[in-house]
């Protein structure tokens, strides 16, 4: 999820009961939210969430109460799908830990199918022999299809409209060739967060999701096919409202007091799937979400000196030479900087939630009141949260983030760096941790 999604729904809460609201409602590019969101230097993807967030966010809250708490659509759905769907994200064929606690769904994602010359890959054959593992051990599988880099990769630019064709003729594939193995489809993932959209624009984006959606639905069968956004992402759901007709449901990804400095309350997860559900009308599926374990602010003395090993002293004094700062970053830092940041590298490294990874840090305001991120902590958070979404009647099921701990973060590559390493329900060596008991106390009753 983007750090600074959430910060966009709470100001638009707050703008409603104002007059300052008709300021942003429907804003052309040249806005003063726009305006506002490049001065702060947000990527484009973030600031262009101002205007549909202030438009249509609050109108779905304040609405919410007045609609069904289901549907004919979600009670089908939540029968195809055999129940409450209590998944986790990659659990790595942990079979026997994930039945002990009571875990039995799991998310992963589909590595793309061919190579250039149109030959299935190695790498996705040995996926398909994963997911009938799964099977044969009891457990449903969510599929996660490719994103747009390795359609590109792989010769298949999306954004170019002559290769629409061979987009849906992939997306057909990968259903007919899954079908037996799958309870679940998610067409790629977070569309507007920058490192998983990039190239593509959000409206092309959007186009990507929803042709691919249109050529398997009327295949799809028992399997249940939809798409998912980080946080409330109101601009994509919004510009997704033609294809929704093809969806069984709609997902959406919450990680808050992990991302987030403010509005860190437990009830938002209360409160975006309402949205959601109100502004969507379909079946809700939280496709991810979790608590870190561990992870502590720095000290202003602990940042310099993460500085200093770059060379420089302050972050002015590395905005001086920008270019060379970051060619003295670690290699998979540099690369990201480079391939994600959209406009100034500076910006996006100390004012984005890179900066999070750049020092290695959990921010002081990140947390959740009385769930500190502890090992503990993160067990009272499953304790307490996982009961609430369970009594949601649109609520499909709910996909925790993840199975294990990591040893490096994914973003960053540094093995100190709290934000994707400590999500786990066990260590990387397999021990469980209390979420783990939390989990398996409310999802198998033991």
């Amino acid at each position: 999820m983007h750090k600074s999604s959430f910060l966009y729904c709470v100001f638009g809460i707050v703008l409603l009961f104002s007059d300052s609201a008709k300021l942003f409602a429907e804003p052309p590019m040249d806005s003063i939210g726009n305006l506002i969101g490049k001065a702060m230097g947000m990527e484009e993807f973030v600031y262009r969430q101002f205007g549909p967030t202030l438009t249509h966010l609050p109108a779905s809250l304040l609405t919410y109460p007045l609609k069904p708490m289901t549907s004919p659509e979600t009670r089908a759905s939540r029968e195809k799908a055999g129940g409450f769907i209590k998944g986790i994200c990659h659990a790595d064929l942990n079979y026997e830990g994930m039945k002990n606690a009571g875990i039995e769904w799991d998310r992963c994602d589909i590595p793309f199918p061919f190579d250039t010359s149109g030959n299935v890959r190695e790498e996705y054959k040995n996926f398909k022999a994963k997911l009938q593992k799964y099977n044969d051990n009891g457990i449903k599988i969510m599929a996660v299809t490719p994103y747009p880099r390795e359609f590109i990769q792989f010769g298949v630019d999306p954004r170019h409209r002559k290769n629409e064709k061979r987009v849906k003729e992939i997306a057909v594939f990968l259903l007919q060739d899954l079908r037996e193995l799958i309870g679940a489809i998610q067409i790629t993932n977070e569309m507007g967060v920058p490192r998983f959209t990039l190239p593509l624009t959000m409206e092309e984006a959007v186009r990507f999701i929803g042709i691919q959606l249109e050529a398997i639905h009327h295949l799809r069968g028992d399997v249940l096919i939809g798409y998912n956004s980080a946080g409330p992402q109101v601009d994509l759901h919004f510009l997704m409202r033609p294809y929704h007709k093809y969806c069984d449901y709609v997902g959406i990804d919450i990680y808050i007091g992990c991302f987030t400095s403010f509005g860190n309350y437990l009830c938002m997860f209360d409160v975006l799937p309402a949205y959601l559900w109100s502004f969507t009308g379909k079946p809700i599926i939280l496709c991810e979400f979790g608590y870190i374990s561990g992870g502590v602010p720095k000290t202003p003395g602990e940042r310099r000196a993460v500085l200093e090993r770059y060379g420089v002293s302050s972050e002015a004094e590395a905005r001086q030479n920008i270019q060379e700062f970051v060619d003295r970053l670690p290699e998979r830092m540099r690369n990201r900087v480079r391939r994600d940041a959209s406009g100034d590298h500076g910006n996006f490294l100390f004012l984005s939630d890179f900066r999070d990874h750049l020092y290695a840090e959990m921010p002081a305001k990140t947390v959740i009141p009385a769930y500190p991120h502890t090992p503990e902590g993160q067990g009272d958070f499953y304790r307490d949260l996982l009961p609430r979404l369970m009594k949601k009647p649109y609520l499909l099921g709910a996909f925790i983030y993840c199975y294990g701990d990591s040893s490096r973060c994914y973003v960053c590559g540094q093995s100190d760096c709290p934000i994707e390493t400590r999500w786990g329900l066990v260590t990387t060596d397999g021990k469980e941790k209390p979420s783990y008991e939390a989990v398996k106390k409310v999802w198998k009753g033991d």
